[in-house]
């Protein structure tokens, strides 16, 4: 059940209005900071060294970094201030997959000697309560308030490129236009939705709007198993909804190693998913008892009735109505083209985040932000140099129980490239703290360019994958290698010993039967 919407704020659209319900207290706070109703935008007092559109994680963080250096910026936003992250992303997801798990390890007590008494129920409607009031409290950061504080001009309304160098934003007490030196687009990506016949008929949820439920769906029906429905599938299941998940290819998360997702698959099956891949032909229809959905699984017919269905089939890039045709700027159905400097076709115009990366995640926006910042207020005369997206090495993780997390190259990758590598893999099985926390399904990989011991990529299957793999982002940013991480100390017991391990295969690899036969000579000489 979603509940009623807030009383109308003035300037803000049905659709924002459908993202932040229902009307509690927790949701008026979260206005108040990201959308507030009272909200005057300032008058312009000449030209901006740089405009953001859109005030997302790119665009807060790229406006931010400039004024702190003591540009003059303006930062529009015409929805809600934090972007999807803050308010339909990574926030409210993990509140929700955190007290999912709550429930999951108390479900299992009993495997830890812990007896829990018959009759303990979870309270959904309190699962989101809790999800909204920390939504709220988080909120604070990425408030109008706080960022006209930081020196930032803060509009709330559309923005819309006049020409080259001029945006007008549209708020409800009136137009401004504002000229600028340079300017960053960053809009970000909104829920994709096939064109499954009879979905826009029967009605569905995305990442934008399941948050705003009050009650639990006793039938889920979830488009899509790449990390969004991955991650809400599992913890609508935990709650005791009876998820069915629908995914056209085969098994889930399609892009990781197929070990590492069917390591993540077999505990969404225990956990009660009913997985639905290689699906073909699904066909929605709306019915008296709900929505029922017709698809082909591996040769066999689904015909199944739920009572909401999740879309998480990826992201599109929101490019339209901000005028980038009329200053010059191109784009795709994959974003608005940039080099690598993220500068697009014109020279004045920077993008970044999800508006242009096929990297959609937070922590990709900052980093983006960053490259936009030096590129753009301090141009290559300066004698600072370019910043390129090329040089980025972009971690990620999945966050299901266990965790995938991954950095840099597959092993397919090398390949493709040519390049000859070593590949190492050590299960959590033989991790002592993972054994004793119970938590032993999983392993790390590492990729090792042949010949030397330079780290191409890793993966990592884990409860705290997610934590786990920064070792070894740090350790190719810095191009320690892998003999690095084996002669690091790591706390005993922790799971991330597994990395040291891990890295130990190859070293162990190495020490050649000639290498021995040599110290055993040397040895032996010693003992004279």
């Amino acid at each position: 059940m979603i509940a009623q919407p807030l009383p109308m704020v003035i300037g803000m659209s049905e659709h924002d209005q459908s993202l932040i319900l229902p009307n509690d207290e927790f949701n008026q706070d979260l206005v108040a900071n990201v959308h507030p109703a009272d909200w005057v935008n300032p008058e312009p007092t000449g030209r901006y060294n740089i405009v953001v559109i859109g005030a997302g994680t790119a665009g807060l963080i790229t406006a931010v970094i400039a004024a702190s250096l003591g540009a003059k910026v303006a930062l529009i936003e015409k929805h809600l201030m934090g972007g999807d992250c803050l308010n339909v992303g990574c926030v409210p997801s993990k509140g929700v997959i955190r007290a999912a798990r709550a429930w999951a390890d108390l479900r299992k007590a009993a495997e830890f000697g812990l007896h829990i008494p018959a009759g303990v129920k979870y309270d959904f409607g309190a699962v989101m309560a809790r999800m909204r009031k920390l939504r709220a409290r988080i909120s604070k950061n990425d408030s109008a308030q706080r960022y006209a504080k930081l020196g930032v001009d803060v509009y709330i309304g559309g923005g819309r490129f006049l020409n080259f160098d001029t945006v007008q934003v549209e708020g409800p007490a009136g137009d401004r236009i504002l000229t600028f030196a340079k300017a960053a687009v960053c809009t970000g990506a909104r829920a994709d939705v096939p064109a499954t016949p009879g979905l826009q008929e029967a009605g569905y949820l995305t990442n934008e709007t399941i948050f705003s439920l009050t009650e639990l769906p006793q039938r889920l029906g979830v488009i899509g198993a790449g990390p969004i429905g991955c991650e809400l599938a599992q913890s609508f299941a935990r709650f005791g909804s009876q998820v069915y998940l629908i995914e056209s290819t085969h098994g889930i998360m399609p892009n990781e190693d197929r070990d590492a997702a069917d390591v993540v698959e077999q505990q969404m099956l225990r956990d009660g998913v009913k997985l639905l891949c290689c699906g073909k032909s699904l066909k929605v229809e709306k019915t008296g008892g709900g929505k029922r959905l017709l698809v082909d699984s591996h040769g066999q017919q689904y015909d199944i009735v739920v009572d909401e269905i999740l879309v998480g089939v990826g992201r599109i890039p929101n490019v339209e109505r901000i005028g980038l045709e009329t200053a010059g700027v191109s784009y795709d159905k994959n974003g608005i083209r940039v080099n690598a400097r993220l500068q697009s076709t014109n020279p004045k115009i920077f993008a970044a985040g999800d508006v242009c990366s096929r990297y959609k995640f937070t922590h990709a926006a900052d980093a983006m932000a960053q490259i936009v910042i030096q590129n753009a207020l301090f141009p290559h005369p300066l004698g600072l140099g370019y910043a390129s997206v090329e040089s980025l090495n972009m971690p990620w993780c999945t966050f299901t129980e266990p965790e995938i997390a991954h950095v840099g190259m597959y092993e397919r990758d090398a390949k493709e490239k040519g390049i000859k590598v070593e590949t190492y893999t050590y299960k959590l099985d033989e991790v002592d703290r993972a054994i004793l926390d119970g938590e032993e399904e999983g392993f790390a990989r590492v990729h090792i360019q042949k010949g030397t011991s330079k780290i191409l990529g890793a993966t990592i299957v884990a409860a705290h994958a997610g934590d786990m793999i920064s070792e070894f982002s740090v350790a190719m940013k810095a191009g320690a290698g892998a003999k690095t991480i084996a002669s690091t100390i790591h706390p005993y017991p922790t799971q991330a010993e597994v990395n040291k391990k891990v890295v130990n295969l190859w070293r162990k690899a190495h020490f050649t039967q000639g290498k021995k036969h040599l110290l055993t000579k040397l040895f032996e000489w010693m003992r004279r």
